[in-house]
């Protein structure tokens, strides 16, 4: 019996590597996505720590006036970067969300291609079955008639 063999296989890798590239692609938008998230986790401890260095500034006694304006001056530039940390991370998870439906679409594709190959396979294996039942049918009908000569 010959082997089985799909006529769509290219198509059907074609498609498996486009969503493995899709999946690859959605991955590394996860990566920037926690990677924005942690920095704007660092510049969120950094705000923190710059206001309470400031309370400590405004201590009864003497009062650093260009101290308070600087921190306030960076607290006010770490702000504006977490501001914009918080913009790229809504970016970011639009196209998360946009990988994420190119994958499943690929998927959907891959999925329908597999469907395929299996009905034919299973398409195949009934005919190859059908041509060996034949065969042997057409041998035992010679057997008989070579027994009736």
């Amino acid at each position: 019996m010959p082997k089985f063999h799909f006529r769509l296989a290219t198509l059907l890798r074609l498609h498996e590597s486009a969503r493995d590239e899709r999946r690859a692609r959605l991955a590394e938008a996860f990566r920037a996505d926690e990677l924005l998230e942690q920095r704007e986790g660092m510049v969120a401890d950094e705000i923190a720590a710059t206001r309470n260095a400031g309370r400590k500034a405004v201590t009864p006694g003497t009062v650093d006036l260009d101290r308070i304006v600087e921190a306030q001056r960076y607290e006010m530039a770490l702000r504006a970067q977490k501001n914009l940390l918080g913009q790229q991370r809504k970016a970011v998870g639009g196209e998360i969300e946009r990988r994420r439906e190119a994958v499943l679409a690929a998927n959907r594709e891959v999925r329908a291609l597999e469907k395929l190959r299996e009905r034919h396979k299973q398409r195949y294996q009934q005919d190859e079955t059908r041509r060996a039942i034949r065969e042997l049918d057409e041998v035992a009908l010679r057997t008989t008639r070579q027994g009736d000569d």
